[in-house]
């Protein structure tokens, strides 16, 4: 099986040799434990270790399909070995699932089950009022990526500013993407419009979202963004792309605002309006809340979760 799926690739050869070590010190653990079904949180290199373990150990095998990153080498990834070899597969949004219909016949669709992710919404709450800034502030947390479109975002802030607007751009995390960020950042007008905070834990991430007037993720690519919901628990007026499953969390001017992905004018403009309309970002905020309520509640949607274990597993 390990030079099957590797083909030509010695490279790929090494990697699943290695996967098929660890796999046999999975099953081998999981057969002293008396242990039959082994679930896998991501469909990448993990899964592909769950995949060896259910071929030698012949257990029961299910994975969490989050996306996009699989979907972009799905033959790479192994996707559609894994999607016919599992018992079931939870996918995070309507998109993954969608996308993993895409990869695979028809008589594996009824595996995919919806399972959406959630926060602590009585962690993540409202802040108080906070008093009146100098600036208005617009908070982005992500790793550094390309993916994440953190540089249009501080040309976002830079047209912002430019226009007379006073501005601060907090970019929270760290990644590749980093020295290439603080480059553009240096070289603007006003430098002193972007800071970048580093990566931070959860204790001080809740009050940078405290004191944010509006939280921006311009991704090009995405599965479901955690940091989204939490903005949204913490009632902060969102704006993001219409892409993947951010829809499904962000209906366009009801919990947020979507803009196109890549999209300069339509991301000033949408952050621009968040600026002179109090009361948009008010109801955008309220209703954003209540969405991460309804449907991203954390403690509600584990349960959900166990259930469709309960049900599938054998």
């Amino acid at each position: 099986m390990a030079f099957r799926l590797a083909g030509l690739d010695p490279s790929r050869l090494f990697l699943n040799l290695m996967y098929f070590t660890e796999a046999l010190m999975v099953g081998q653990w999981m057969r002293r434990k008396g242990q039959t079904h082994l679930h896998v949180h991501l469909a990448s290199q993990a899964a592909s270790v769950g995949l060896f373990v259910h071929t030698v150990f012949r257990v029961g095998y299910s994975l969490t399909v989050h996306g996009p990153d699989e979907f972009y080498d799905a033959n790479g990834q192994y996707l559609p070995q894994k999607i016919a070899a599992a018992d079931f597969i939870v996918c995070i949004s309507s998109y993954t699932r969608s996308q993993l219909m895409n990869l695979s016949p028809y008589s594996h669709w009824s595996k995919f089950v919806v399972s959406r992710l959630g926060v602590d919404t009585g962690t993540f709450t409202p802040p108080p009022q906070s008093a009146p800034k100098d600036a208005f502030e617009i908070l982005c947390v992500g790793r550094l990526t390309p993916a994440k479109g953190q540089h249009l975002l501080i040309d976002a802030a830079d047209r912002l500013a430019r226009q007379g607007r006073s501005v601060l751009l907090r970019l929270v995390g760290s990644g590749p993407d980093e020295a290439s960020l603080r480059g553009h950042a240096g070289r603007l007008t006003s430098p002193m419009t972007i800071i970048f905070e580093g990566a931070v834990n959860q204790d001080r991430i809740r009050g940078m979202y405290a004191t944010a007037d509006v939280f921006c993720l311009p991704s090009f690519a995405e599965g479901l963004p955690v940091v989204l919901m939490e903005a949204m628990a913490m009632q902060i007026p969102c704006v993001s792309t219409k892409i993947a499953g951010i829809p499904e969390l962000i209906r366009n001017e009801i919990d947020g605002l979507l803009v196109p992905a890549s999209d300069l004018d339509a991301l000033t403009d949408a952050m621009a309006r968040l600026m002179d309309l109090s009361e948009l970002r008010n109801r955008l905020a309220a209703s954003g809340r209540t969405r991460v309520l309804e449907h991203y509640d954390l403690a509600r949607n584990v349960d959900a979760l166990a259930e469709i274990f309960t049900e599938r597993v054998k």
